[in-house]
């Protein structure tokens, strides 16, 4: 009886043993897993006094480089500043491409991406988008003589009709789903589509409203059509590594601060509406 005593009481000795052991072991694993915790893209950002914003400048009104000035400018290149301002640091920017964007975030060339850029499900998979500042939806920009002979996107969508697109973002995705008949045509440089448009190059430039209402106010040939009623709806964001809540809550709350103060729709009025 007693040995049947000793070998259960031993029993339950390693047991018990076993258990504080495996809680040390987790408690010590935990432990260390925060040391030396990996530094929030926001504590860094403060600590150099810089951040680097990616942006394509090929995007008006939202991004522009102008060759003229060697500088930025637009509605998101001032919100990158006031951005900039509030952190309380300098702003880089690093220039992007749409074809190029989501590998350049992830290669870490900027910090954040700001250029109207629209919020997909996409895009979420492999990076953090913003909540939304603005709505949008695709129209088309056309030729103001041709008002009556496009009046929906069957009307487009016809085999002797060019569409220009510039490769890599939303307006091609766009196209090639919905497009089947008309002639596409890629064109890597988003700047030079309007002006095609404009001299009969190119019949369409299906783009985002606010892009199209803005080159129809800069050339009087141009027209902005079904504006009003887009062919779809979307909004935009500004894009950013996943994983970085600090970074990223931070981002949301300036921007319920932008629109409770007003700012973006300041920038709105300078850049869009007029």
């Amino acid at each position: 009886m007693q040995k049947r005593l000793l070998i259960i009481l031993t029993s339950f000795v390693l047991l018990l043993s076993g258990v504080l052991l495996g809680i040390s072991f987790v408690q010590e694993g935990d432990a260390g897993s925060y040391k030396n915790p990996d530094k929030s893209r926001l504590e860094n950002i403060i600590a150099k006094g810089k951040i680097r914003v990616g942006t394509t400048g090929d995007y008006k009104p939202f991004t522009y480089w102008n060759p003229t000035t060697k500088q930025y400018e637009g509605y998101d290149i001032d919100a990158a500043k006031q951005l900039a301002k509030d952190l309380g640091v300098k702003v880089e920017f690093v220039k992007t491409t749409w074809p190029t964007l989501m590998q350049d975030l992830q290669n870490n060339k900027f910090d954040i991406s700001m250029g109207g850029i629209t919020r997909t499900l996409v895009r979420e998979k492999t990076a953090h988008l913003s909540q939304a500042y603005i709505q949008d939806g695709k129209s088309p920009l056309i030729r103001k003589e041709d008002k009556e002979k496009f009046k929906s996107l069957a009307d487009i969508d016809k085999p002797n009709v060019k569409i220009g697109v510039n490769p890599g973002g939303t307006n091609e995705k766009f196209v090639r789903e919905n497009i089947k008949n008309a002639q596409v045509i890629l064109v890597q440089n988003n700047l030079e589509i309007p002006k095609m448009v404009a001299e009969g190059k190119v019949d369409v430039m299906i783009t985002d409203s606010t892009e199209a209402r803005y080159y129809a106010t800069q050339d009087e040939r141009l027209s902005a059509i079904l504006t009003e009623n887009p062919f779809d709806l979307h909004e935009k964001g500004y894009l950013m590594p996943q994983g970085d809540l600090d970074f990223q809550n931070w981002i949301d709350l300036w921007m319920d601060e932008m629109k409770l103060q007003g700012k973006f729709k300041e920038l709105e009025k300078k850049w869009i509406s007029g």
